[in-house]
């Protein structure tokens, strides 16, 4: 009996052998096909363009998904003027009172803000939202603020009063007034919220783009890296100065040429120094940051912008799996060491520095 307990037990271990051997052969034929015409879905959302296409085919359906989730995300996150208030607008019209319970998105946002908040020591600060909101430049009503109005909000940007309790996933901002602007970290969170999609409905190849927070997924239907172009921060969006060849990764572009407000003879552009209040003032024109998470390039591109180009490629060089281009005013390209001989400069009014 023990004998023929035996032989059926190695029967049915050759037929799982043989029914594991089938499905992956059934696998490995059913590699994904690739088109050079994809699927694609443009949108307006959260103040920005935002386009996704996908080139595996039959995988159009994926889009319903895809913008789903971001929806979902960019309704929790953007700050609303109206009475349908997102999770950002309860905890800033709770600032000084009492801490607001938020979902887990939301709580793994701000976290991850603080922390870079912190990295960058407060020149990149998530509770900079008095002040944005006082500059308000990129829309209708922005104008420039009295110096009286921006002393007044200064001490309220502390990225350090932000309290978060994760056993009850709660945010509290310390003080009354003070206000959570996200803008320089949610579309590189929500970008990466996408892939994740993609991932999970066996998406093989992507582009997505969140109005110019741009990731690259797998490769394109030759098999090919994809050629990513790197933004003139002096042209409007689209216009480019050279590209590179990448696959599964994320390029975050910060400059001059994204929004900006002109005072008599005198621009200012959007991104705002937290210390003395008005838009940073060095020898940068834009930044470009290429990562492998979305969320990272998008806090470090307004992180290295802040430094100027000296310090803020010191410190893009210390990172781990980093690269970043500086292009400076007087039109000059200065990069990392992993990008060099890797960037084609098309655009001759531009020069590459040692």
């Amino acid at each position: 009996m023990n004998h023929l307990k035996k032989i059926t037990l190695l029967l049915i271990a050759l037929l799982l052998s043989f029914i594991a051997g089938c499905n992956g052969q059934t696998e490995k034929a059913d590699n994904p096909k690739l088109t050079t015409n994809p699927a694609s879905r443009t949108e307006f959302l959260m103040g920005t363009v935002v386009t996704v296409k996908i080139y595996d085919q039959n995988k159009e359906d994926v889009l319903d998904s895809v913008f789903e989730r971001i929806k979902v995300l960019a309704d929790q996150i953007t700050v609303n003027d109206d009475e349908d208030k997102s999770e950002i607008d309860h905890i800033n019209t709770s600032a000084g009172m009492a801490p607001v319970k938020v979902s887990k998105d939301i709580y793994t946002l701000i976290e991850t803000g603080k922390t870079y908040s912190k990295r960058a020591n407060g020149s990149f600060d998530i509770s900079i939202g008095p002040l944005s909101t006082l500059w308000h430049i990129g829309f209708p009503d922005a104008r420039k603020p009295s110096q009286e109005e921006i002393e007044q909000v200064l001490p309220l940007i502390d990225y350090q009063a932000i309290q978060l309790n994760s056993e009850k996933q709660t945010v509290f901002l310390k003080n009354k007034g003070m206000q959570l602007d996200l803008g320089g970290i949610a579309k590189g969170f929500i970008t990466d919220e996408v892939v994740k999609v993609l991932k999970k409905h066996h998406v093989t190849s992507a582009i997505v783009d969140l109005g110019g927070n741009v990731f690259v997924y797998g490769t394109n239907a030759t098999g090919n890296k994809w050629t990513v172009g790197i933004q003139d921060p002096f042209s409007p969006r689209g216009e480019v100065i050279g590209s590179i060849q990448l696959a599964n990764k994320s390029v975050v572009t910060s400059g001059i040429y994204e929004r900006y407000l002109t005072v008599g003879n005198k621009t200012y552009h959007h991104i705002l120094n937290p210390k003395d209040g008005y838009p940073f003032n060095n020898d940068i024109a834009g930044v470009s940051v290429i990562t492998n998470k979305s969320i990272d390039g998008d806090s470090l591109s307004t992180l290295l912008f802040s430094k100027g180009v000296k310090e803020g490629l010191a410190f893009a060089k210390k990172l781990d799996d980093v690269e970043s281009i500086f292009i400076t005013h007087d039109k000059k390209i200065y990069m990392t060491n992993g990008l060099k001989g890797q960037f084609k400069l098309t655009n001759k009014e531009f020069t590459i520095q040692d």
